[in-house]
């Protein structure tokens, strides 16, 4: 049996024979290039950093187009680099699961070292202290989460933490954004060294976002003394210090059983899925889809790798933006909402089931194909028909990914203002389009408010999935009754014209009434909702 390890990995013929790709470079050899001249730090050591971005510097590692790789940082979990990283030598397994069934299976490489970002852990804090002292840093990226670079908590103050390090300085910092502000203070303090800091995380102008965070600390710190104060023009000046948008699509859903049995039966032994004290499923392998995407802002101070030669598209920061339109408003994330709200209802539980259900695929083909691509961003650098058509066809179907309605379903209201919002108000805005000519995509919101009631379709008890305004919602479908279309009354108006959900008030686009009458639909007893499909897609 094959066993993650520094020695075994040498014996690349034995890897090979069991179809694992192996490294086409001395894997010694680039730690110690890294170490002595580090060029990549990565701040999030999860799943998709493992499976998409450790990936393509190891394919410029592969064809001798860079010789460092990449140097991981964790600073929220841990367990992951105590549990996973130590353990295998930094090592990982990639499992791209395909259409067929088949596993591409790639030895994962390209990271150098694996650190815990704490001051506390102060061997490694010291380490990253050095990295960034270091002039050949060229970038540190980012795959936190949205949540990882807020400051401050549900009702608009700064969290504790936060609050600490503003008054405390850049020594110890606790908080994820104070700390990536220290370690900057650092470059700062070591010759006002350029760097470029790229969020990859999946979330609107990501790299503002970042900066804002990171700009709001040093400032205060300037203000109270605590460090010197050109290190604000420092951070605000991109001839220095950037912050390019990014756009990332890429499936790596959490570590499957069926993975680890195909890979333990190819003789890959190193498979022991963990579930960490914070809740992250995480195992010596990523599996993950074939299809992915990133496309950076072309905006690095220090310079940069050629990462355009392992398949990431660099552009200007209108172009990203268009991008993300497309993906987030159109092409893929409307429609995996409509599947999620839909799918909870029907008791699906994984995607690729629900697509060949023959209401709920004609639903995302009439989101997308029919009422978003009037209106759809087009970057130029992707074709949205062909990116949609991908995702319909290939990606959703994809049996082999266990992604589930009930996690698209997390946070939906969050997400619904701009996956629907937006193509709403590009109707409004088009004299050759009517926004009242709308039929799915209202459809899908009646939906969503009938999934907020908490009973399925056959009228049994469900549960719902996180959503930072849950009982909210809940309080104001709480008196609609289940089997009588009667009781919806004035329930829903709270939720159909608040602008903050969606964009605008849906009463006055003329769409709340609509939704009103589709939720009256899907209300009216057992399989009310499957009746509503079938009559409006049939």
């Amino acid at each position: 049996m094959l066993h993650l390890n520094k020695d075994s990995i040498k014996n690349t013929a034995m890897w090979e024979q069991a179809g694992i790709e192996s490294m086409k470079f001395n894997y010694d050899q680039m730690t110690a290039m890294t170490q002595a001249n580090p060029t990549w730090v990565h701040f999030g050591a999860g799943n998709i950093f493992r499976g998409f971005i450790a990936m393509l510097q190891q394919t410029l590692l592969n064809s001798g187009k860079a010789d460092t790789g990449i140097v991981v940082v964790e600073t929220y979990d841990y367990e992951i680099i105590e549990k996973i990283y130590a353990p295998y030598d930094n090592l990982g397994l990639l499992a791209i699961m395909n259409t067929d069934g088949s596993l591409e299976k790639k030895i994962i490489g390209s990271i150098s070292e694996s650190l815990v970002g704490d001051p506390a852990r102060k061997t490694d804090w010291q380490r990253l202290k050095t990295i960034f002292a270091n002039p050949s840093l060229q970038l540190a990226s980012f795959t936190i989460t949205e949540k990882g670079y807020s400051l401050k908590n549900a009702v608009g103050d700064y969290s504790a933490d936060v609050q600490d390090d503003m008054e405390n300085g850049p020594e110890n910092p606790k908080s994820v954004m104070a700390r990536i502000t220290s370690l900057a203070y650092t470059r700062y303090q070591n010759g006002e060294l350029p760097i470029a800091f790229v969020s990859m995380d999946n979330c609107s102008h990501n790299g503002d976002i970042l900066h804002s965070s990171v700009a709001a600390i040093a400032e205060t710190w300037s203000q109270r003394g605590l460090v010197a104060k050109d290190f604000v023009q420092y951070i605000n000046n991109p001839a220095k210090v950037s912050f390019p948008w990014s756009m990332i699509d890429k499936i790596t859903p959490r570590p499957a059983e069926s993975v680890k049995q195909g890979l333990n039966e190819s003789g890959f032994a190193s498979t022991e899925i963990l579930c960490t004290a914070k809740n992250t499923f995480i195992a010596p392998f990523v599996n993950a889809e074939k299809s992915e995407y990133l496309v950076i802002e072309d905006k690095f101070p220090n310079g940069r790798m050629p990462l355009e030669q392992a398949g990431v598209i660099f552009t200007d920061r209108q172009t990203v933006d268009r991008v993300e339109k497309m993906k987030v408003c159109t092409c893929l994330n409307p429609l995996h909402t409509s599947l999620a709200v839909f799918g909870c209802l029907l008791g699906y539980t994984l995607i690729a089931d629900e697509m060949k259900d023959t209401e709920l695929k004609r639903l995302v083909e009439k989101v997308g194909y029919e009422e978003g691509m009037p209106v759809v961003v087009n970057p130029q650098i992707i074709d949205p028909k062909a990116f949609i058509k991908e995702v319909i066809e290939v990606r959703f179907p994809n049996p082999n990914i266990p992604d589930t309605p009930q996690r698209i379903a997390t946070d939906t209201s969050q997400k619904v203002g701009i996956r629907f919002g937006e193509t709403i108000k590009a109707y409004g805005e088009r004299t050759d389009l009517d926004v009242k000519s709308l039929t799915y995509i209202p459809l899908v919101i009646a939906g969503w408010c009938r999934y907020l009631m908490g009973v399925d379709d056959q009228g049994k008890e469900m549960n719902l999935s996180s959503d930072p305004l849950l009982s909210t919602l809940k309080s104001h479908v709480a008196g609609i009754k289940f089997g009588d279309s009667e009781s919806v009354q004035d329930h829903l108006k709270p939720i159909l014209s608040n602008k903050d959900l969606f964009g605008s008030d849906l009463y006055s686009v003329g769409l709340g009434e609509k939704i009103e009458a589709y939720f009256s639909e899907m209300i009216a007893g057992a399989g009310a909702v499957r009746a509503a499909l079938q009559k409006y897609l049939s």
